[in-house]
């Protein structure tokens, strides 16, 4: 099956010499802009998601980006590995013995993150079980052999994390030496609570046995997909809050982000950066009922233009103050 070229740095809209910043900024910007609970009535908004998640993730990871950008433009042509054998998602090697091919969709990865970035969707360990059957073999017998199991990785919001939701994936099944390709489309629930990592099984998902053994499982490794406002650690979630150097010296009230909606936020007179706030509760379940906190992290911004007039204010304010960030109190 052709695999499609994924070009990450058009998918964010940055130069192939974009720093780390930029890349960030771009992600965050698209990110909202296709967000799920943000994009409902926009078409293909979660596929937008899934490609802006899945560039981030390659051009964010200088070893990703690296592996990426050395490809080059001659990625497909004779003499380029058409696929890493250790990077591969088929259950079974693709070798001269043969054996069924296995594609996914609709779990937030393409087919060229999985084969050539991502080490994703794998066959796990060998045939399983064996088990006489009646029928004929050199000693008359025949033995059942248990399908493979497996592994492909699948993309999680947080959102879902939080409220938990049923996805749809296809699963395609293709038998390299002819046939048509056999299609399923499976009920994925993916639970509440679940954390990064976790597998979801699907019983009898996997590969299929031989001589009447059963069919192996199918499991999906749960990946959190990278949110524009929230970093995860455990259960709490870390968001970086953006004051003006008025709003921290004189304090305001400003809004918050949080999982269940805007919040508002106090912040007292004379907030100084790297300060945290903490919202109790507004974390991710913790596998006991309740629920980790949300720390907003106070980061001081400056206006990057400033008029004639409000230069004029700054100075006024600088000859005035005595305050000097400089001096060790």
């Amino acid at each position: 099956m052709p695999v499609e070229f994924q070009d990450y740095y058009q998918t964010l809209g940055v130069d192939r010499n974009a720093t780390g910043a930029e890349i960030k900024k771009a992600f965050r910007a698209l990110a909202r802009k296709y967000h799920p609970d943000v994009a409902k009535n926009t078409p293909k908004a979660e596929d937008k998601f899934s490609a802006v998640n899945e560039a981030n993730e390659v051009l964010s990871d200088p070893v990703k980006r690296r592996k990426y950008d050395a490809l080059g433009a001659n990625w497909n042509q004779p003499g380029q590995p058409e696929e890493p054998a250790t990077h591969h998602k088929y259950g079974g090697n693709r070798n001269a013995a043969g054996g069924p091919e296995f594609h996914f969709e609709g779990t937030g990865f393409s087919d060229f993150f999985e084969q050539y970035l991502g080490g994703r969707g794998r066959a796990s360990g060998g045939f399983g079980t064996f088990g006489r059957t009646g029928g004929s073999g050199m000693d008359g017998e025949t033995f059942a052999q248990r399908g493979r199991d497996l592994e492909n990785d699948i993309l999680v919001t947080l959102e879902e994390v939080l409220h938990g939701s049923t996805r749809m994936i296809r699963l395609e099944r293709t038998d390299p030496r002819g046939g048509q390709p056999v299609l399923q489309t499976l009920r994925v629930a993916i639970p509440a609570g679940v954390r990064e990592g976790q597998m979801i099984r699907l019983a009898g998902k996997g590969q299929e046995g031989v001589g009447g053994g059963g069919a192996g499982n199918l499991y999906l490794r749960v990946v959190f997909a990278q949110h524009p406002d929230f970093r995860v650690r455990g259960a709490d979630l870390y968001y970086d809050l953006d004051l003006a150097p008025w709003e921290a010296v004189l304090g305001a009230t400003v809004p918050v982000p949080t999982l269940d909606g805007e919040v508002s936020l106090k912040i007292p007179a004379g907030t100084a950066a790297k300060r945290q706030f903490r919202l109790r509760g507004k974390g991710l379940p913790n596998g006991d009922g309740a629920r980790g906190d949300l720390y907003a992290i106070v980061s001081l911004q400056t206006p990057p233009e400033v008029t004639p007039e409000q230069k004029t204010l700054w100075e006024s304010l600088a000859a005035l103050s005595t305050f000097n960030p400089r001096k060790i109190v």
